[in-house]
């Protein structure tokens, strides 16, 4: 019944997103056509706004946007004329999931680990140096990181190509640009939830019983250590899912994040709005399914 709610609760969320969005658009100067290379005519500019309905009252233009939303349709592309914004979504989703769930999987190959090995070496040295790691990935934007990459492993030894998108060597430096830097935050949730763990009172008991380290580590203490890195999963995936802005206008990607940036700057109104929906839509549904899997790592949460 939570559950059921939660998604109900989707629908007007969704209503003031895409309201929002759309007030927003309208607000910002300028026009969908202000970048066109040769400028038409006044009475042309007129015939345009007119085919896409862009000279009619705002409310009228929010109230078909909301039609064409219950059908599933987000309307034409004003920038890409040959194309919906539909066509541009199922061009570049596929693109973006391969990218995000590819760098999800590596921040959580490398920072759960790491960040277990870090908090049952509190103190030592492989403490520091998993924890220098954690800090330096946190700290170095992916701006930075991804042209280290690129300077290093394509420009100046070769291994891989320096951009654009198609086979499996096109994948790694934009993969790992972004699998490093969510690793270190992946790792220092997955360290602290531990130390927590560890510390608590049950934890104290299982010891005192004669359970080794490792048993303690493994039946009682990882599965509640691993809260922190699930609530902080969902959010991070839905990120992934619908594209990085930074890195796929890096390695000329052409998938939902280079979609979003140049729809916002060729003001294309339509593409923007899809994408904040879609991404909109994915952040809740993650979100549920967070709490969902706090469910089955803690049987002491309760929803009602």
């Amino acid at each position: 019944m939570y559950f059921l709610k939660r998604l109900l609760w989707l629908i007007p969320l969704l209503l003031v997103v895409s309201f929002v969005c759309f007030a927003l658009l309208r607000l910002t100067p300028g026009s969908p056509f202000d970048r066109e290379r040769h400028p038409a005519s006044p009475e042309i500019e007129r015939q345009i706004a007119a085919k896409y309905h862009l000279d009619e009252p705002f409310w009228k233009q929010y109230g078909r946007f909301l039609g064409d939303l219950l059908h599933g349709d987000f309307g034409p592309s004003l920038k890409y004329r040959n194309h919906t914004v539909n066509d541009l979504i199922r061009q570049g989703l596929p693109v973006s999931m391969s990218l995000g769930l590819l760098a999800f999987c590596l921040a959580l190959g490398i920072g759960l680990p790491l960040g277990c090995y870090t908090a049952m070496r509190q103190g030592r040295w492989g403490d520091y140096v998993g924890s220098l790691y954690a800090i330096l990935m946190v700290c170095v934007p992916v701006f930075v990181l991804a042209p280290l990459l690129v300077m290093f492993l394509a420009v100046q030894w070769h291994w891989f190509p320096v951009a654009l998108w198609g086979s499996a060597r096109h994948a790694v430096l934009p993969v790992v640009a972004l699998g490093l830097f969510y690793s270190g935050r992946v790792a220092h949730l997955m360290r602290e939830g531990m130390l927590n763990i560890m510390r608590a009172e049950f934890i104290k008991t299982a010891r005192a019983k004669g359970l080794s380290e490792t048993a303690v580590f493994l039946r009682h203490g990882l599965r509640l250590a691993l809260l922190p890195v699930v609530s902080y999963a969902g959010p991070m995936l839905a990120d992934l899912l619908t594209g990085s802005f930074v890195v796929e206008t890096i390695f000329q990607i052409p998938g939902l994040g280079a979609a979003f940036i140049n729809g916002f700057l060729n003001r294309d109104y339509s593409l923007v709005i899809g994408l904040v929906m879609l991404y909109a839509v994915l952040l809740v549904l993650l979100n549920l399914a967070v709490d969902f899997a706090y469910t089955l790592l803690d049987p002491r949460v309760k929803y009602e």
